[in-house]
């Protein structure tokens, strides 16, 4: 079941042929992680999402309270039977005009399917290499997740075109921006980096609980810089980060292998604080 505006409706009753999200990209949307129905780190995702709302100009409405949004996600996550699960929630402008709207009220979208509950580092082989036929612009859109995804939708196909697993997308000045589903991280000795929002990538809710991880363990230098293609190959380590995976490490980038010595680490402090949801949750049930 889709929830649309609060009512729990069919998943091809969704949408209408003058969705301005469909015509346009004219939407914007947080992807979310549940577990045992407690959201992790909405309070980030829901002031994200009133952010992106903002700088699209769309009308947020007074009703759009950080409780009957939680509600509202909570409420999609047990119509779906489900106790953990990912989430999204799409906000997209009513219909009318062409590029410019008749009206910035909105309407919404929420989804959601079964996702394990704690987060796992595959042993498999992970092969990325960079995009380079459309680049990221460094502006303020390229930080927003809006539904429109096409540099990531073709590097995506041209990942997997070339046995990849993923890859690394570039902005207008030749630097990383990100991945195509997360931002990046780069280990040297103990130097940690990871590029600024300034070089257009989004504005990653797991890359600043990841940030704050790294900082609170005191163990590493910490810098948000630009990434050129060469420091890749200088690394020792390299991993992915986004909501709904955690930390994803990178293996292998063209001829270079990388450790994965702090992936790992972060990935179970992750699931620790995924333990500590839990127990609560069994805790209150008792």
């Amino acid at each position: 079941m889709v929830n649309v505006n609060g009512e729990f409706v069919s998943g091809e009753k969704s949408l209408n042929a003058d969705n301005r999200a469909f015509l346009l990209g004219d939407g914007v949307f947080e992807t979310l992680k549940v577990v045992n129905r407690k959201i992790l780190f909405f309070e980030d995702h829901y002031f994200r999402l009133m952010s992106a709302m903002r700088i699209v100009r769309m009308e947020i409405p007074m009703s759009f309270t950080m409780e009957v949004i939680e509600n509202e996600i909570l409420q999609t996550v047990t119509r779906n039977n489900l106790q953990s699960a990912r989430v999204r929630f799409t906000v997209f402008r009513n219909a009318g005009g062409r590029y410019l709207p008749h009206v910035n009220d909105i309407s919404y979208v929420l989804s959601a399917e079964a996702q394990p509950t704690d987060y796992s580092i595959s042993q498999e082989s992970y092969e990325v290499d960079l995009f380079k036929d459309s680049y990221i612009s460094r502006q303020l859109l390229s930080t927003v997740k809006t539904t429109n995804r096409l540099i990531n939708i073709t590097a995506a196909i041209f990942a997997s075109e070339n046995d990849l697993q993923n890859c690394f997308l570039l902005n207008d000045a030749k630097n990383v921006a990100e991945a195509i589903n997360g931002n990046i991280f780069m280990r040297t000795g103990n130097s940690v980096v990871t590029p600024p929002i300034s070089d257009g990538c989004v504005n990653g809710v797991m890359r600043k609980h990841v940030l704050k991880l790294i900082k609170d363990g005191n163990r590493y230098e910490i810098a948000e810089a630009p990434i050129s293609p060469f420091d890749l190959q200088k690394a020792d380590e390299i991993f992915i980060t986004n909501v709904i995976s955690g930390i994803q490490p990178v293996s292998k980038y063209r001829k270079k292998h990388y450790e994965n010595s702090l992936g790992m680490e972060l990935q179970a402090a992750l699931n620790a604080e995924i333990n500590i949801v839990n127990s609560a949750a069994d805790f209150r049930e008792h």
